[in-house]
């Protein structure tokens, strides 16, 4: 067997697979919410793929850069007029699809166009997203306390008695010593 043998058969089979069958490769820009805040990547036969989605990180005065969530949805019809994107799909499918440069280029124009539309003064700063598990660090976001979780019920009946007219009792109050006169 010649040495080009084994390429023009592996060619040759690859050319009989239907284009349904095989994925486009197909890569282009799919809000989210608004303009510029998603990228549709079509990495499976079919259509699907996968929505990457992208978000900014203006924490520090004057930059903004890309926040990475290598949760991407899949995508189901990206080769149609109507792509969805629905739960999500596995990190590894994120982090193999940075592996492509149509991508990293694609998100980062995006990425781009997004910082010039959140924070039009400030400089845009481009981060490469993640393309290893090992490699994705999570944002450190500040942590919530309890007062910014729970609203205290006593203060909520006081509010909804207020609107409705009807008077406080001592239950009502955190300290019945807080009493204003005429409100027994």
């Amino acid at each position: 067997m010649s040495p080009l043998a084994v390429p023009l058969l592996t060619v040759l089979l690859v050319g009989c697979v239907p284009a349904d069958q095989r994925p486009s490769g197909r890569v282009y820009p799919l809000p989210r919410h608004q303009p510029n805040d998603g990228l549709a990547v079509v990495s499976r036969p079919g259509g699907e793929g996968l929505h990457i989605w992208i978000e900014t990180d203006t924490s520090r005065p004057g930059v903004c850069r890309p926040r990475w969530l290598p949760d991407a949805a899949r995508l189901r019809g990206g080769n149609g007029p109507h792509p969805t994107s629905f739960g999500l799909a596995p990190r590894q499918e994120f982090f193999q699809a940075q592996d492509r440069g149509r991508v990293r280029l694609a998100l980062r124009r995006q990425a781009e166009a997004l910082c010039r539309q959140r924070a039009p003064g400030s400089a845009f700063v481009w981060e490469p997203p993640p393309r290893t598990a090992a490699a994705f660090r999570p944002p450190m976001l500040p942590l919530l306390e309890e007062p910014d979780l729970l609203s205290d019920p006593r203060a909520i009946r006081r509010a909804e008695k207020r609107l409705l007219g009807l008077p406080l009792t001592p239950e009502d109050l955190d300290d019945p010593r807080e009493a204003l006169p005429g409100e027994f």
